[in-house]
């Protein structure tokens, strides 16, 4: 595939909608289980968007904090708790933490925007990746561009991604005013940015940007959006895609505008 084609991930006539961590029904807390993603996917979603976390024992788990006291009847760091210990654990007090495999296993036909979060994760996810030939399927995420490098530097086919912290700043502070090619040439191995709207005081999202990451050949995602206004808002910006908690009202705005029938 040559770089100017565009990858299966990406390649919708619509915008994307991701169920951020799957979809919890407000009053339940069930983030990042099979049962949330299921819900989102019963909602008509084909992206999911997860967080990718190790066992001490090297089993990649799709969990989103560093520890456990938060989102389950755990406690400590993920990382110090072998697979067999993290079976027993609970999140929201029902469901049981899955592993990368087996979330990739249970929704065959959906694409997995993923966040690689630690390091000791990217064996073990180039191994599932190229086990289950995921490369359509998925875009490799990080905060850390050196740990999304090293995922993608390992795959034997092109991959989407979507830039890590520098990249991301790269493009906010020196869009408006570097040279095109020098950006281009920074951002080669990015696909798309997924950002905040804001960053503090600084807008991030605006017609502007959206126009520039488009000239870069970069779709333009924004997270975590979980009011429609805003939603209807970001894409008459001309948004390629909104992540979101509320699945449920994505849901609506992505049918309310005629992108999903």
């Amino acid at each position: 595939m040559s770089p100017a084609e565009p990858l299966p991930y990406l390649d919708s006539a619509v915008p994307l909608a991701f169920a951020h961590r799957g979809f919890s029904p407000p009053g339940s807390a069930v983030e990042n289980s099979l049962q949330a993603f299921r819900a989102a996917v019963e909602l008509g979603f084909d992206y999911l968007e997860t967080d990718l976390r190790t066992s001490s024992d090297g089993v990649l788990m799709v969990f989103h904090d560093e520890t456990l006291d938060r989102a389950t009847d755990g406690s400590g760091k993920i990382s110090e708790h072998t697979l067999a210990e993290l079976s027993r654990l609970r999140i929201g007090g029902a469901e049981p933490i899955p592993s990368f495999e087996q979330l990739v296993a249970e929704f065959p036909e959906t694409k997995i925007n993923f966040d690689v979060k630690d390091s000791a994760g990217v064996a073990p996810l180039v191994e599932i990746i190229e086990r289950f030939s995921l490369h359509d399927r998925i875009c490799v995420a990080s905060f850390s561009d050196a740990r999304r490098r090293s995922v993608l530097s390992r795959l034997r086919k092109r991959t989407a991604s979507s830039g890590g912290m520098w990249s991301i700043a790269a493009f906010v502070l020196f869009s408006a005013w570097t040279p095109r090619r020098w950006l281009k040439r920074l951002l080669h191995d990015v696909d798309c940015l997924q950002v905040p709207v804001r960053a503090g005081i600084l807008p991030v999202v605006t017609r502007k940007s959206v126009h520039r990451a488009h000239l870069l050949g970069l779709k333009l995602h924004v997270w975590t959006i979980n009011d429609k206004p805003e939603m209807h808002r970001l894409f008459d910006l001309g948004v390629d895609g909104v992540m979101t908690d509320r699945a449920d009202l994505l849901a609506e705005v992505m049918h309310e505008r005629g992108y999903w029938h």
